[in-house]
């Protein structure tokens, strides 16, 4: 917290101490002491804030796709898994079954294969001399045909049957988080007619920040830059904040744009992706997107403090040549820095206004002035206020030490 003392002093420190010993006299209702200030022109970014919301680089569902008793669980929800650890495993006893059932009818099939083709050659070479008919070769040739046509149906069931063995082990596909486990060791799991999710791997070294413009200010940058204006750039980062004060901040480099508008929404759908080294976000957070889209030369701000709002809207206190207060209507426009406050209309970077006490005055009156002149400590600060405290009225109306605002 920051301590700010406006000091104005209109009598030598003498003074100071006649006047603190003596009776005050009787004075007429003192001039309010006022702070006042003169806007703040500089070059600002013009943003736009989104709500959005934060998805993961990769989202798997880890699923049985056997039926079977879950045998193994080495899950620990929650935790981080390197690519290809063993995470479940469902009983694989009958699935090892059939792939050396499988195994053994290729073996047979290709033994069966070979005979045949023994077969085969010897016929040919009897019904050179007439001993067989040439309907014999031709039945030898077809039994040939069709032992490999067996020995590849043999070796299909085989890889099935090892696919499905395979699908008993089930292994991280990459590197992530994985969520707590849907079944628990000892379930029966029906996976063959549809697979069953037993857990979800999440791949969060980098985030997708998904957010939706309504209003067609980007697509303008867009339809500008086509037309190669130099003055413009779009943008390629933008701020993703986190919370309601926007606290925990983070720099995302936007990646997508949509190639259409959504028709039943109007809106056009961005993303932008952020890194995520040490894990912290989370699929599914919802953020506030922070998009830059035009830069804003010799902006008029003003402290968002001394803005007041009534029914017709936002308002300032000028102050003008004659220290007499105005009203002024005016059109506001983003927050710069928290506490600066862009003004679009209503004030000349020459006017005074008003900066706090906003309820001390109003429309007409006559006020004195102040300016920052000192930064004081908190020290400073809190001795000056007892100094007031002490000597109450006199001290302020005679010595003009007027005013001490805690921030």
């Amino acid at each position: 917290m920051k301590t700010f003392v406006y000091i104005g002093i209109i009598g030598a420190s003498a003074l100071l101490l006649a006047s603190c010993k003596g009776k005050s006299k009787p004075m007429e209702t003192p001039v309010p002491s006022i702070s006042v200030s003169t806007p703040i022109v500089r070059d600002i970014t013009l943003t736009k804030e989104y709500p959005g919301y934060l998805s993961s680089q990769l989202k798997v569902d880890l699923v049985a796709r056997v039926n079977g008793y879950l045998r193994t669980s080495y899950l620990k929800a929650g935790s981080r898994v390197k690519k290809g650890d063993l995470i479940f495993v469902i009983e694989p006893d009958t699935y090892q079954d059939n792939v050396t059932q499988a195994e053994a009818s290729v073996k047979t099939s290709k033994a069966q294969l070979e005979y045949a083709r023994s077969n085969y050659e010897r016929m040919k070479e009897a019904a050179k001399s007439g001993a067989v008919s040439q309907i014999q070769v031709i039945q030898a040739e077809a039994t040939v045909s069709e032992s490999e046509a067996a020995v590849k149906n043999a070796e299909a069931e085989l890889n099935t049957a090892r696919t499905n063995l395979s699908y008993c082990y089930i292994r991280a596909p990459f590197d992530g988080a994985v969520t707590r486990a849907s079944y628990d060791i000892g379930n029966y799991i029906n996976g063959a007619v549809q697979p069953v999710t037993l857990a979800t791997l999440y791949k969060d070294d980098l985030m997708f920040a998904n957010f939706n413009i309504e209003d067609n200010q980007f697509m303008k940058m867009m339809l500008e830059a086509a037309r190669n204006d130099s003055t413009v750039k779009l943008p390629t980062e933008i701020l993703v904040s986190i919370g309601k004060d926007g606290g925990n901040a983070y720099t995302g480099r936007l990646d997508y744009l949509s190639p259409n508008i959504d028709l039943s929404t109007g809106t056009l759908n961005v993303r932008a992706n952020l890194d995520n080294p040490k894990h912290v976000l989370k699929s599914g957070l919802y953020v506030t997107i922070t998009l830059p889209y035009a830069e804003q030369p010799n902006a008029v701000l003003v402290r968002d403090a001394s803005i007041g709002t009534d029914q017709l809207g936002k308002y300032l206190y000028i102050v003008n040549d004659s220290n007499v207060v105005r009203y002024r209507p005016i059109e506001v426009g983003q927050l710069v820095d928290d506490t600066l406050r862009q003004v679009t209309a209503g004030i000349s970077p020459k006017d005074s206004y008003v900066t706090s006490a906003l309820l001390k005055v109003r429309d007409g009156i006559t006020i004195k002035p102040i300016k920052l002149i000192q930064k004081a400590s908190r020290r400073e600060a809190f001795l000056l206020l007892v100094c007031c405290c002490l000597y109450k009225n006199e001290m302020l109306c005679r010595c003009n030490i007027i005013l001490i605002e805690w921030a």
